[in-house]
């Protein structure tokens, strides 16, 4: 293709692209994000390629490598058109096969089809699955259709559309108040109107003003925007120059964290592709704006997701925030005027410019409009991303998209927000998901994180293990968050291990209101929601762990012991081969015994044992 020099010009090269050869070809699509990457999707890819190839269809047949699809715990997805038939969890020696009697044939494999574990169904397309039919997939759907390398399936689908209305029809104000006007909340933390921000960046003084876009995403369990990124990088880079356009910018900066090499290389790559079509660059269509987009790796700090610490980075200093007397829509990057959001953020700009923001805000709540991505992992059986409009329930979630809860245990909370976000309990499962419900119940949105958990989880245990990772990941700048994560830290130590007092349930909740009212930035106030959240629902499970010196759930190693049952145990000599504290004894075809003072409750025995004569005690 060649530069476009002008809106018409854009226009015309899309109806090549949709009347050309490619888009009457037969296509197979390869999920091919990182998590199928890890299932072996790249074989999957190479086995396609080369029964094509053997069978003289390379030219007939359009193998697309596509972004994620969503479903991650069935990846490598498979969709072979005409028909859309899905096949979950495919293997490179099943190729030759689909290729014969699906691509060839139009025949439905039935042994290769997603079987719902619930009813036992087979299904043939993506709305047959219940994971797909419940959600709302107007961002992260067209992952599917594309290939992140190729410009071209991107305009085909419209990429690049909005961007051509903005410059050729719409004021910067017009771009502001369409924003605004279309109720769109930052989807990566405590969700500001996106509207309002742009518009006291535009307002603000100083040259030059930069965009930003935040794809430090450090959330245990969280992987929307490395998705997006990878999948559909393009309509990222279109939201910023938007926004750009918008706020008087002509410089801006996608921060990356070092873990995600795949949307680093595929944004990299759509920015040397729209740059030489000239959709990025100097003079964009011909409209006079300029815009350039450089790509910045993060070091890896969790703290570098907080605005502030992440610009220091950006400036090559260390990545630590400093007070927001002045925010940075003022004073931001180099101490000029900054907008900074994330990638899902700036991933729904070009959807409401195109379809507008009346469309866009009937979908949502009240306060909190469009939809919102979530990564749903943890104990459930359908993991992967989720998109659904605001207000959906956890309830809906969980069970109808989610599969419900592996092995008919209960459901006993879901975690949101991130490590800073807190746990909301079983019995709140019918409450519409939205900014200002999830902060009322002492959790935040965050970028989207949704860890499910069952019964068999304690919430000291979680509340210790999110306030370990926060202790770690804090800069240490400030005197509340850093001392009071570790005072936090060690009293929650001491409650799993059996040593707590009552007293220490009121001092952590007066160690969480000093963080709240005295730390520098969002991570140290935020970061006792996790303790909060669980004293407040769950604190019969504290008081268990104190009064009791139980911990319900069996989970704290403290607090558990091991014996044998003698009436299971088979005498097989494994879990005693196992025992670092040859705390096992027994001889062949006698019952074993666990030594209780010398165990050292490790769980190795318990682990080992095929017969489960092991027991928590």
């Amino acid at each position: 293709m060649k530069s476009l020099g002008s809106v018409e010009e854009l226009e015309e090269a899309r109806s090549a692209i949709r009347t050309g050869s490619g888009s009457r070809r037969r296509s197979i699509t390869v999920c091919s994000g990182t998590g199928c990457q890890a299932l072996g999707a790249d074989r999957v890819l190479e086995a396609f390629r080369d029964e094509l190839e053997k069978r003289n269809l390379s030219d007939e047949v359009n193998l697309k490598p596509t972004g994620c699809h969503g479903f991650c715990e069935r990846g490598p997805i498979v969709v072979v058109e005409p028909g859309g038939v899905l096949y979950p969890g495919v293997e490179a020696r099943q190729v030759p096969e689909i290729v014969s009697r699906t691509v060839l044939g139009g025949e439905i494999i039935d042994d290769l089809l997603y079987i719902d574990p619930i009813t036992g169904e087979r299904a043939v397309r993506k709305d047959d699955l219940a994971f797909y039919r419940h959600q709302q997939r107007i961002i992260i759907g067209d992952n599917e259709r594309l290939n992140p390398g190729s410009i071209e399936d991107y305009i085909a689908i419209g990429g690049y559309a909005a961007l051509g209305k903005v410059l050729s029809k719409m004021t910067p104000e017009d771009v502001i108040e369409e924003v605004k006007s279309s109720g769109l909340r930052g989807r990566g933390g405590g969700g500001f109107p996106t509207g309002r921000k742009w518009e006291s960046c535009r307002r603000a003084k100083g040259e030059p003003k930069y965009v930003i876009c935040n794809a430090d995403e450090g959330d245990p369990g969280a992987y929307m925007d490395r998705s997006l990124l990878e999948g559909n990088p393009h309509r990222v880079l279109e939201g910023m120059a938007i926004g750009a356009y918008a706020i008087g910018s002509s410089e801006g900066y996608i921060y990356v964290r070092s873990e995600y090499p795949l949307a680093t290389k595929n944004v990299q790559r759509a920015i040397e592709w729209a740059g030489k079509l000239g959709l990025l660059g100097e003079d964009i269509l011909g409209s006079g704006f300029d815009f350039q987009v450089k790509v910045v790796s993060g070091g890896g700090a969790f703290v570098c997701g907080e605005s502030t610490a992440l610009m220091a980075s950006i400036e090559a200093k260390r990545g630590e925030p400093r007070p927001k007397y002045i925010h940075t829509v003022a004073r931001g990057l180099w101490n000029k005027p900054t907008t900074l959001n994330n990638v899902e953020t700036w991933a729904n700009i070009p959807v409401i410019i195109e379809r507008g923001a009346e469309w866009y805000s009937k979908i949502g709540t009240e306060g909190s409009k469009g939809t919102k991505i979530f990564s749903l992992v943890g104990n459930i059986n359908n993991t992967g991303l989720v998109e659904v409009p605001m207000g959906t329930t956890f309830e809906e979630i969980i069970f109808k998209i989610g599969g419900g809860i592996p092995d008919g245990r209960k459901l006993k909370a879901v975690q949101t927000g991130g490590p800073s976000g807190g746990c909301i309990p079983s019995q709140l499962m019918d409450m519409p998901i939205d900014f200002d419900a999830l902060t009322k119940a002492g959790s935040m949105m965050g970028s989207g994180g949704m860890i499910v958990m069952d019964e068999g989880t304690c919430m000291v245990d979680i509340a210790k293990y999110f306030v370990n990772f926060l202790k770690r990941e804090s800069c240490g700048k400030c005197t509340p968050c850093r001392e009071g994560l570790y005072q936090m830290s060690e009293i929650l130590e001491d409650i799993s291990a059996g040593r707590g007092e009552i007293g220490q349930l009121d001092l952590l909740q007066q160690l969480a209101q000093v963080m709240r009212d005295a730390s520098l930035c969002a991570l140290g106030r935020t970061a006792a929601n996790p303790v909060l959240s669980t004293i407040r629902y769950f604190r019969e499970e504290y008081e268990a762990h104190i009064r009791d010196h139980v911990c319900p759930a069996k989970v704290c190693t403290g607090l558990v012991s091991y014996t044998i049952d003698p009436e299971i145990c088979t005498a097989c000599g494994r879990c005693r081969k196992v025992c670092p504290a040859d705390a096992i004894t027994g001889e062949r075809k006698v019952p074993h015994e666990i030594d209780q003072e010398k165990c050292i409750r490790c769980g190795a025995c318990f682990e080992t044992c095929k017969f489960g004569a092991i027991v928590k005690v």
